[in-house]
């Protein structure tokens, strides 16, 4: 076999006609899958479960060498789509019933803030690191934490987020991003006459400020902001 040559790589070793059964092959493949996807029913990709998101990676992987290899059978692939969508539907059927099964499947809500500080269970998982927990918080038009009553994180992935109703509720600022600015770290004995907020997870703490954050243990403090001193003006995003 030569290296580098042009018709082996750009037509391959097979007969021009093989074109047209690359055609039928992926015809009959798509439109099987669109059948069998229907029944299961849709869903858009943010609504994705884990078992779903699973589903679709195992079906790429089914369909994707069938389409152009002639020595893969159409059979082959027709039956391993069939197996794993009819164990998807078992799957789905298994937790509609058993909300265990659900839980250990599926997995659960997390709570990633309550009252304007970030959990510290949440601090503790993987769900989100803390940038993609700002950037998500941004999205939704929120300028610091003190704007946030609750926050959770779905078994989907997605952050649905309660807004505060209290007005001049101060917070850790997360605008801007702190990529781009990095908020002023200040210690406690730098401003002995104010409140200081944890740049971990957004604890207020008044004077006297402890060196260390009694909800998360860190050490990095800086000045909090409410509404009124926020850095960039409100954005207006359904949540």
């Amino acid at each position: 076999m030569d290296a580098f040559d042009l018709q082996r790589m750009l037509l391959g070793e097979e007969p021009p006609l093989f074109f047209l059964e690359i055609l039928a092959r992926t015809l009959i493949i798509y439109l099987y899958m669109l059948v069998l996807l229907r029944w299961l029913g849709s869903r858009t990709i943010g609504q994705l479960s884990t078992v779903e998101f699973l589903l679709v990676i195992a079906l790429g992987s089914a369909v994707g060498d069938v389409m152009f290899y002639p020595d893969v059978p159409l059979l082959h692939a027709l039956l391993v789509v069939t197996i794993v969508v009819l164990i998807n539907k078992a799957l789905d059927l298994l937790m509609a019933r058993s909300k265990r099964a659900q839980r250990v499947i599926d997995g659960t809500p997390e709570e990633a803030i309550r009252q304007g500080v970030i959990c510290s269970t949440f601090a503790d998982s993987t769900a989100l690191s803390t940038s993609e927990l700002f950037q998500q918080l941004r999205q939704n038009g929120i300028e610091h934490l003190g704007q946030v009553e609750h926050a959770y994180v779905e078994t989907d992935g997605t952050l649905t987020i309660f807004k505060s109703v209290a007005i001049g509720r101060q917070g850790l600022p997360i605008v801007p991003p702190w990529e781009i600015e990095h908020p002023v770290e200040i210690t406690p004995d730098a401003a002995p006459e104010e409140a200081l907020v944890c740049m971990q997870c957004g604890t207020i703490q008044a004077q006297p400020v402890p060196l260390t954050c009694p909800n998360c243990g860190h050490d990095r403090w800086t000045r909090p902001v409410s509404d009124r001193t926020s850095i960039a003006p409100a954005r207006h995003q359904s949540s």
